[in-house]
């Protein structure tokens, strides 16, 4: 079966249109990693409708870049993921200081794919005082 149908599909994020003049849309892989990017995006009671939604990650944004800092940053992106992404579990989520910007942090997610086992890797930057 095709892994866009097994996993799904949805508007593109961001929302771009193609050049026949209509949305485009995502499936398989790069649906799920759209949809991970948006919920660590999204920053909780952004959406009306579902107050909730989010890692609200922007609370850290005048936090100090420290290991206690980063490793909230770190429960606060497993969390997200386990109650708005079923389609993935999450195997790990490791949050490093960047060494070229002492006022940011970088997250990796290592996750699988739950429908066909496929093991994929994100990485966010987050925003930190310094």
């Amino acid at each position: 079966m095709d892994a866009g149908k097994l996993i799904g599909r949805g508007l593109g994020f961001p929302p771009r249109v193609g050049p026949d003049g209509r949305m485009q849309w995502s499936e398989g892989e790069r649906n799920v990693r759209e949809a991970i990017q948006i919920i660590l995006a999204t920053e909780q009671r952004e959406r009306l409708m579902l107050p909730e939604f989010g890692a609200g990650l922007g609370r850290f944004l005048f936090e100090p870049n420290t290991v206690t800092t980063r490793h909230q940053i770190a429960d606060r992106i497993n969390r997200a993921l386990a109650q708005w992404e079923p389609r993935i579990a999450v195997e790990s989520v490791s949050v490093d200081a960047d060494p070229q910007d002492a006022r940011a942090a970088t997250a990796t997610i290592t996750y699988k794919l739950v429908a066909t086992g496929a093991r994929e890797r994100l990485n966010l930057s987050v925003t930190l005082a310094g």
